[in-house]
Order: structure tokens, then C-alpha cells, then sequence
């Protein structure tokens, strides 16, 4: 493979829980907590996990909407966690973001050619004329009319607004696109439309796409590779079918056997967690899994896994799999 267009690593996002009379601080939420991967020119890496696993706050945190509590982010090889904020917003023509919930990421008050315009703005691009134009050239692209600059978000159903989403985050041209859960909040029937128009953009664009989701079955029809979260870390790293056909985490594995089958006549079993997830103010030692986990050992509840690669391209952390540990 090329040389990765991202990199991460040991991404770490705290955040400080404050309490008491002078609101000090208390202890901290470990949201991010040392996570490692690449990002390849033209791939769709998916990040999954359940709600609170801290998959959208690495998306958010490595584009420096949020600042990181430490670790490095390299974009095409440049070290970007140090860039001051003249610098950072030169580096977000090429990195962009599609958020989660379409009614609240665009400005009521704005009509839909501002709020395209803007991004045009900022980066100095084109003549007032030329943005017009651009702007009507992207919204065709991503399937609506040109004649729709004119209006505003409110006029839109919840499909199209993502779609003019999708258009803000295209408008300059970027090489990296993060896709927080953009599909989640609409209805099942636009969630197809919605994937494969950004699975058609790609194609034509040659974007890059990190795509968080919850649902496994979105990130199967657009993923290149997979890496699922637990707690702040991720757990599980490879390639689109290697996770699906042999998934090695005991989380992976609870997490596909729930996705449901179309088959009816089709039986499979169900692994069903014990317990809660924990809080990642309060994170366990050792595994952050071993709690819930149905093949616990004693050293799991002690000594944090590492992530290693076990088989081709394949990384887990996870003590099942140390070649050291006596059985």
C-alpha cells in the first residue's frame, strides 16, 4: 500500500469533570484514549462501536474541531496537531466534515447559497460570479436543483438537507472527508440513497471517507476496512470482509451477532452482554472490556492488551490472542 493520506496516533481526548462549591476539577472523561490507525488516498475506513464509545469525537478531534489531550495527527505526512489556527484553516480546504444531524448543522437564518458560498469565502476561491455558478454546479451534483440555492434549510426534508451537507463539505474539494454518522438520523428509506450518492462521489472525486456509524450494516456496504471502539479505544482493526468472516474481539463478535438477518427461516445465535457499559470517567483496569466480556481471564482485568497485528493486516487487542499467555 502508498503511504497513508492520514496517520493517528496515540489520540487522546479528556475531558475534565468539574464539581464542588469552585467548580474544581473532580476527575476526567476519557472519550479518546489512545487510538492508532491510517487512513490510505481513496479508501473508506469505518469506525464503529456503540453510542458513548468516543467514535465521533475522534473524527471531531482529529480535525482539531476539538483539541486533542495529546498524541500526534500527520495529514498527507505534515504534522497537523501543532498547525496554529491561521495554519489549521488553510489544511481544512482538504479536510472536511459531513455532520450527523442534517436540521441542526445548517444556519436557519442563512439561505443555501450563503451557506455553500462560505466555505468559498473563507478559502479565497472564485469571484462572487463564480461562486454563484459553483454553487449551482454542486447542488446538481449531489441531486438537487440549482434553482434550491434560493431557499432555506427549513424548506428542505431531512434527506435533502444532508445532502446540502454533503455539497458544503464538497464545495472546495477536499481529499479527506469525515463522515460522522451522516446517515443515522434519517429514514431508512433515504439511508440507501444517501450512501450510495456518497459511494458515487467518491468515485468521481477520488475523495478518502472515515465513516463513523453504530450500524455494522451501513459500514459493510461502504467500508474498505473496519475498526471497532470500546470505551475510548479501539479494539478491533481490518479489512471489510476479514471482520465480517472471522471477527476475533469477543465485542465484534456480540456486535455482529445482533445484526439482524433478512432470512427469516435463518437461525443464529444471539450473544447477549452482561451488565452495563462502564463510564469513561470511571474506566476498569486492565481490559475496558472485561467486564462484560464471556471469555474474561484474570490477567484481563490487570493488564491492558495491546493492539497487535495477529494475522495479515488483521490487529485486535485483545489477551486471547498473546502468543505468551499460558492457557
Amino acid at each position: 500500500m502508498s503511504k497513508p493520506l492520514l496517520e493517528v496516533k496515540g489520540l487522546k481526548k479528556y475531558f475534565d469533570v468539574t464539581g464542588g462549591i469552585f467548580s474544581r476539577k473532580i476527575g476526567e472523561v476519557k472519550a479518546v484514549d489512545d487510538v492508532s490507525f491510517e487512513v490510505y488516498e481513496g479508501e473508506v475506513l469505518g469506525i464503529v462501536g456503540e453510542s458513548g464509545c468516543g467514535k465521533s469525537t475522534t473524527g471531531k478531534t482529529l480535525l482539531r474541531l476539538i483539541e486533542p489531550t495529546d498524541g500526534q495527527v500527520f495529514f498527507n505526512g505534515e504534522d497537523i496537531t501543532n498547525l496554529d489556527e491561521d495554519g489549521m484553516r488553510k489544511k481544512r480546504r482538504d479536510m472536511q466534515i459531513i455532520f450527523q444531524d442534517p436540521y441542526a448543522s445548517l444556519n436557519p437564518r442563512h439561505k443555501v447559497e450563503k451557506i455553500l458560498s462560505e466555505p468559498l469565502i473563507v478559502h479565497g476561491i472564485g469571484t462572487k460570479e463564480e461562486r454563484k455558478e459553483k454553487v449551482k454546479k454542486i447542488l446538481e451534483v449531489v441531486g438537487l436543483s440549482g434553482e434550491h440555492a434560493s431557499r432555506y434549510p427549513h424548506q428542505f426534508s431531512g434527506g435533502q438537507r444532508q445532502r446540502i451537507g454533503i455539497a458544503r463539505a464538497l464545495i472546495v474539494n477536499p481529499k479527506l472527508i469525515v463522515c460522522d454518522e451522516p446517515v443515522s438520523a434519517l429514514d431508512v428509506s433515504i439511508q440507501s440513497q444517501i450512501l450510495n450518492l456518497m459511494e458515487d462521489l467518491q468515485e468521481e472525486f477520488g475523495l478518502t471517507y472515515l465513516f463513523i456509524a453504530h450500524d455494522l450494516s451501513v459500514v459493510k456496504h461502504i467500508s474498505d476496512r473496519i475498526g471497532v471502539m470500546y470505551l475510548g479505544r479501539m479494539v478491533e482493526l481490518t479489512g471489510n470482509e476479514a471482520l465480517y468472516d472471522n471477527p476475533l474481539h469477543p465485542y465484534t463478535k456480540s456486535l455482529l451477532s445482533a445484526i439482524p438477518d433478512p432470512d427469516p427461516d435463518m437461525k443464529k445465535e444471539r450473544i447477549i452482554l452482561e451488565g452495563d457499559v462502564p463510564s469513561p470517567s470511571n474506566p476498569p483496569s486492565g481490559c475496558a472490556f472485561h467486564t462484560r466480556c464471556p471469555d474474561v481471564m484474570d490477567m484481563c482485568k490487570a493488564v491492558r492488551p495491546e493492539f497487535q497485528e495477529v494475522h495479515d493486516k488483521h490487529f485486535v487487542a485483545c489477551h486471547l490472542y498473546d502468543t505468551d499467555v499460558p492457557r
